[in-house]
């Protein structure tokens, strides 16, 4: 046991010294810290500029459609040429220009925007908007139907999905949230366990390649080296993703309090914070309480416990395998026919969460989140959403229990493969090793 000790060590201090390993470390959280911060960014910095639009209508049926904002302002322009009110844009005593064509017999749906920069993807909606609705008013009026009567028709839905529990309890969930949540999970199970398990596997092959590896085996067993090499570079892998959550965090608060963004606890107090920058100009109180209600909807506690375990337990089972790959091969080349077969069940899982997070009590998430090939994937997409304990513990115990088989079967393969050097292998000659005692 000391001896594993001493290569988790090894292997741990190796890696974490690596400059890869520390740019990656802090660069993770400020581009998952990024998600948050730069659209923020966006509003302030697009608040601070305003567009004037000179418009230049021929049809005369939106003069006074268009109204102004903290961000754009309509100026309609009389008696000028659209030639010359162009050659204004291009002098700069206008942003844009919003040529309207006049028209005789046809509806007015036609229109032009002249501008030296590209047009912000707002104001162009708008202005679509504005005339899309004057158009059907007055078809609306033409056809003797009174475009009041429609308005007032016309109706918002606001669905609140409520999710009962055994006992009766109600709790809102927000379906598009949880959506969102269950494939970024699933995608940083996938991401860490390939990227990790590949670590293990070149690691290994490696050491076999500089022959570093007849050394070490003469002072340990190859189950030994084995289980440091996978436990030391899952001990990476635990370190680098709690150093994410601790700096995104840094970040965000960090963020917040210097923009004065308004935190869930002083919502929930009924006091607002604000600073030097106005928070109502970034989001609107209606929104801010949206998004509390949202994080208070999440069971953050489960959902990164769950994500360590099966994380872990999901690397150990592919670490192992991959161990096992390592010490068949001479290079990265060949292993190739061998990582293919192994990697195929992650790929399915993460194929099959698209379809799973449209069902997650179906028959195919139940199934993929049982089968330990495929759990860990699986169970984080389907987690989000609320998974029976049962299902969650007998999902963990099949893992962990192939993990077992699979440490004994790639134990077998890796005591013999680790010193066999330029020999082409096939699957039949590595089920023999099996036999082995």
């Amino acid at each position: 046991m000391n001896k594993i000790g001493l290569i988790i060590k090894r292997e741990y201090l190796t890696r974490v010294r690596k400059r890869s390993f520390i740019i990656m470390t802090f660069l993770g959280p400020i581009l998952l810290a990024a998600l948050y911060i730069v659209p923020i960014l966006l509003a302030l910095n697009s608040s601070e500029e305003r567009r004037t639009i000179a418009v230049v209508d021929g049809s005369h049926w939106f003069e006074d459609r268009f109204t102004n904002n903290a961000e754009q302002t309509f100026i309609i322009v009389e008696g000028q040429p659209i030639d010359s009110v162009k050659e204004m844009v291009n002098q700069g005593a206008f942003d844009m220009a919003l040529y309207i064509p006049p028209t005789q017999l046809n509806v007015p749906s036609n229109a032009i925007l002249y501008s030296k920069r590209q047009v912000p993807l707002n104001i162009d909606t708008y202005i679509r908007e504005v005339m899309k609705k004057e158009i059907e008013e007055q078809k609306l009026i033409a056809s003797g139907v009174d475009p009041d009567i429609v308005n007032a028709v016309k109706t918002d839905i606001n669905l609140s999905v409520m999710r009962m529990d055994d006992e009766g309890n109600e709790k809102e969930t927000f379906t598009e949230v949880q959506f969102i949540l269950g494939i970024i999970l699933a995608t940083l199970i996938y991401f860490f366990i390939i990227n990790f398990g590949g670590q293990v596997m070149n690691g290994v092959a490696e050491e076999k390649t500089n022959r570093i590896i007849e050394v070490i085996i003469s002072s340990v067993k190859p189950f030994q080296l084995m289980m440091g090499k996978i436990i030391g570079v899952s001990l990476v892998a635990l370190t680098q993703f709690v150093m994410w959550i601790l700096l995104t965090g840094a970040i965000y608060f960090g963020f917040s309090a210097a923009v004065g963004i308004t935190h869930p606890e002083s919502i929930s107090s009924g006091t607002v914070m604000t600073q030097s920058i106005d928070t109502t100009d970034i989001m609107s109180n209606e929104t801010i309480q949206q998004v509390v209600s949202i994080a208070n909807s999440i069971d953050f506690g489960t959902i990164i416990l769950c994500f360590i375990v099966f994380f872990i337990c999901g690397y150990l089972l592919y670490g192992t395998l991959f161990a096992a790959i390592g010490s068949l091969v001479d290079n990265n080349t060949d292993s190739q026919q061998f990582t293919l077969p192994v990697t195929v069940p992650l790929i399915v899982a993460l194929i099959a969460s698209f379809y799973i997070i449209n069902n997650p009590d179906g028959q195919l998430g139940l199934w993929l989140s049982m089968i330990p090939f495929t759990s860990p994937i699986t169970m984080m997409v389907r987690i989000p959403f609320g998974v029976p304990i049962w299902q969650i513990a007998l999902s963990v115990v099949l893992l962990v229990a192939t993990f077992v088989f699979m440490t004994w079967f790639a134990a077998k393969i890796y005591r013999t493969g680790i010193l066999m050097y330029g020999k082409k292998l096939s699957y039949k000659e590595i089920f023999k090793w099996l036999k082995y005692k």
